[in-house]
């Protein structure tokens, strides 16, 4: 061709996935001739025209993916709050059917103890049953006894009488028979003396003979009264005290024969009540036994249904996050894109600038950002619009900021990313065991200023597969152990150009790191524009091969 370009432009396309990299290949001509300068800058504002319209393309495509992966997010949160509160109600009534169970447990336990109590009752009123049958035989083998010996002492006594009373007669007779004799021999005497005596005289001898005799008749008829009374009475007092005797001995076995009888009552009462208790304890054993089958199964069905929703929680998020990983992927080919676009439109300022053109209007690029994680209190996903100070938006007219940030981690325990407001600090377990971290600590150090500590409780584990949440005073959070602690004392985590957080375990030892550092991204003009990119890690959110392309530029 007769005629000479200033620039011609190589697009070179290559779609992989998601990632579409457009690598800008510029050739430059040695000489240039100022008479084409209308065409070259046609052709430039065609160009220019043309990568426009691509990127508005790139653009509406890209806030398209964000609008449909928004949606799709207020659904899978929809379903999330539909899975948690289908938890939470099967935690209730798991709650409520434990509640049951240690009612009927603490009802058995008052049935058992109420059991023991009327069986010991009972082993109570059998001992003293026992003692009293024994007191009582003890009482009728006395009574027996006493009653025999006084029988055997009254028969004595009345043999004793009956021989005293027989001597009494004998003797009495023997006395009469020698009154008699005594009688006839008095009479042999007073006849012989009759015969004698004279007959006048005979009459005086009769009369006090008679009178003789009736003395004595009378003094033997006093002494056999005598004896007979106190005979008698001897023995009325022996049979009045056989009978006072006899009378207590039937009171006794009357009185031990009645509570003989109230024994054996509260015997069978006790009976009937232990009857009634073993019933009832069988009854409750059975409840309880029902009650525990129905917790089990209510358990097995609540954990089927926890897997269930486990399973459904973990494929939620494994699509979330693989929706976002292509959000990611699709924000690295727009933030790629801007780059580009801003050098190239860069480097048309300055051919303009060379050339003493009028300047195009700047358009200033803004970037959106997802910040996300796996775990339940930080998988929220949010739209940041990013300014010129933080890490996202390059204006090359001024240096701007970039964040970068570095993360080590020795053990099961690691650190999220860095919330650059300074209100919380997230731990991570994505092992599968607990991690115990008693007495553990989080250090925090802003640029030169003084470390700021948080110690953990010594009985503080964090689960597996979980993370704890540490927040400062003025986040507005609640502390809800074990994933969200607030600590109270400490208004800030602290935000800076400079921020080095660390886990310390109980030992002094560091087994986590997370470092954060807000660098520079220089702009040098000359006769070939270049991008100076002081610290660019992965996590700014593209790819570091993109930005070297746009720097070599």
């Amino acid at each position: 061709m007769d005629f000479i370009l200033c620039w011609r432009f190589f697009w070179c396309f290559r779609e992989t996935d998601m990632n579409v990299h457009i690598t800008v290949v510029t050739v430059p001509i040695s000489c240039c001739c100022r008479q084409l300068l209308p065409a070259t800058s046609r052709h430039r504002r065609g160009c220019e025209l043309g990568l426009k319209a691509l990127y508005e393309s790139e653009l509406a495509d890209a806030r398209r993916v964000l609008d449909d992966t928004a949606k799709e997010r207020a659904r899978l949160q929809i379903d999330l709050g539909k899975v948690e509160a289908e938890l939470e109600e099967m935690t209730r009534s798991v709650k409520k059917k434990d509640a049951d169970l240690g009612t009927a447990m603490s009802r058995a336990s008052a049935l058992e103890s109420q059991l023991n109590k009327s069986e010991a009752a009972l082993a109570t009123a059998l001992s003293q049953n026992a003692a009293l049958t024994a007191e009582l035989a003890d009482v009728k083998k006395d009574s027996h006894a006493v009653a025999k010996r006084q029988l055997e002492a009254e028969t004595l006594m009345r043999v004793d009488l009956e021989n005293r009373c027989q001597s009494l007669s004998e003797d009495l007779e023997f006395r009469k028979s020698m009154f008699e004799e005594e009688v006839r021999e008095s009479r042999r005497h007073q006849e012989q003396r009759i015969v004698e005596v004279d007959s006048g005289v005979r009459q005086d001898y009769d009369f006090k003979l008679a009178q003789a005799l009736q003395d004595l008749r009378k003094q033997h008829d006093e002494q056999v009264s005598l004896y007979k009374g106190e005979l008698e009475q001897t023995f009325q007092a022996k049979l009045y005290n056989a009978k006072v005797s006899s009378e207590i001995n039937d009171k006794a076995m009357s009185t031990a024969r009645e509570e003989l009888q109230e024994s054996r009552v509260r015997i069978e009462s006790l009976g009937y009540q232990l009857s009634a208790l073993q019933k009832q304890v069988t009854a409750s054993e059975d409840r309880i036994r029902e009650l525990e089958e129905i917790l089990s199964a209510e358990r097995d069905k609540h954990r089927r249904a926890i897997e269930g929703k486990e399973v459904e929680m973990s494929e939620m998020r494994d699509r979330m996050n693989a929706q976002l990983n292509e959000y990611q992927e699709l924000l690295d080919v727009k933030l790629a894109l801007d780059m580009e676009i801003n050098a190239y439109r860069k480097l048309l300022e300055g051919e303009e600038c060379r050339l003493k053109l009028s300047p195009s209007p700047s358009s200033r690029v803004s970037v959106s950002r997802v910040t996300g994680s796996s775990s339940s209190h930080s998988s929220k996903r949010k739209r940041v619009e990013v300014e010129a100070k933080d890490v996202a938006e390059i204006d090359l007219d001024e240096g701007q900021l970039l964040v970068s940030e570095e993360a080590t981690s020795s053990g099961a325990v690691s650190i999220s990313p860095t919330d650059m407001d300074g209100n919380a600090v997230t731990l991570n377990n994505d092992t599968d065991q607990d991690q115990p971290m008693g007495n553990w600590r989080l250090k925090r150090q802003v640029d030169n200023e003084e470390e700021i500590f948080y110690k953990f409780s010594p009985k503080f584990v964090l689960k597996s597969q979980q993370s704890v949440t540490v927040w400062s005073a003025n986040a507005g959070m609640a502390h809800s152990p074990p994933t969200d602690l607030l600590w109270k004392s400490q208004a800030s985590w602290g935000t800076g150009n400079e921020m080095v957080t660390s886990l310390i375990n109980a030992d002094g030892e560091e087994v986590a790191t997370r470092s954060v550092t807000k660098t520079q991204v220089e702009v040098e003009n000359g006769e070939e524009e270049e991008v100076v990119v002081k610290t660019v890690t992965p996590l700014i959110g593209f790819p570091v091969d993109l930005m070297k392309q746009v720097a070599h530029l």
